[in-house]
């Protein structure tokens, strides 16, 4: 499916803590996009059930006059027969910001879907471990809906600083078992993350990881160690994400490549960690 830019309807904005929204954005008869100027239910089916867990949208800030670029925010979930598209957002700064306080029923611009996706669809995966930490977690969300739809039950390691850290845990109890990591021991397991006792007393397939860059080369280091292969979303800087402004670039195995047409997820083999 090739890129679209479409302008969704706020369905949703729910404030999960001080610092997060999880945002549903819909596809209404007001819609419209670079396809038509009404696009057919056809076209919306197509474009909702086009994107993979893993990949990202780039969404433009109106009503922020300090926000030039537009925001990439991960697919936290997409409902294609509703044609919603689901963002847990964290509030890091004015654009996203402007975004978490976005009213139900304004109109918000995104050009979607962008980059590549985890690999759901491997023979070999059977029993795999999807890790987030903070808004790290956003993407496993659909990973783990899309695993159960291929028939596969997974595990969740997620983590915060604290249990109001943790979010969306019943969300996620919906689609595996959920484990969690809390650095200051207010709920589940007192630790990093990286020191969860189920990375290593439990045999894992893969491990698919998302947080931040010390966490997730915490967790690659583990992987190498056990030879559990391991897939990580990057979270470079993205201007564009359409590979244009070299904002995002990552030195790889293969070169220098932009994360946000090359990724964002990539094997750790392909890494220079």
């Amino acid at each position: 499916m090739t890129k679209t830019q479409l302008t969704l309807t706020v369905t949703q904005n729910k404030g999960l803590s001080p610092n997060y929204s999880h945002i549903v954005l819909t596809a209404t008869d007001r819609s419209s996009t670079e396809l038509s100027d009404l696009p057919t239910e056809l076209n919306l089916k197509e474009i909702f059930e086009s994107i993979k867990p893993g990949q990202f949208v780039q969404v433009r800030i109106d009503g922020s006059k300090q926000t030039f670029l537009r925001r990439p925010i991960s697919v936290n979930f997409v409902d294609p027969a509703k044609f919603e598209l689901h963002l847990l957002v964290r509030n890091a700064g004015e654009g996203t910001a402007t975004l978490c306080r976005i009213n139900v029923g304004e109109e918000v611009n995104v050009i979607m879907p962008l980059g590549n996706g985890f690999t759901v669809d491997n023979d070999n995966i059977r029993n795999p471990l999807l890790i987030g930490g903070g808004v790290g977690v956003a993407p496993m969300l659909y990973l783990g809906k899309s695993l159960r739809d291929n028939g596969i039950t997974p595990t969740f390691l997620l983590a915060g600083k604290s249990a109001k850290d943790l979010l969306m845990l019943d969300e996620f109890e919906k689609y595996g078992r959920v484990i969690v990591s809390t650095d200051d021991g207010s709920r589940g397991h007192h630790g990093l993350v990286t020191q969860n006792p189920c990375l290593t007393e439990e045999k894992w397939d893969i491990f698919y990881c998302c947080g931040p860059m010390p966490m997730m080369r915490g967790i690659a280091d583990i992987a190498r160690k056990q030879g559990v292969d391991c897939e990580v979303s990057l979270e470079n800087t993205m201007a564009c994400g359409l590979g244009a402004c070299l904002c995002c670039v990552e030195d790889t195995v293969d070169g220098h490549v932009c994360v946000c047409t090359e990724g964002p997820v990539f094997n750790i083999s392909q890494l220079k960690w």
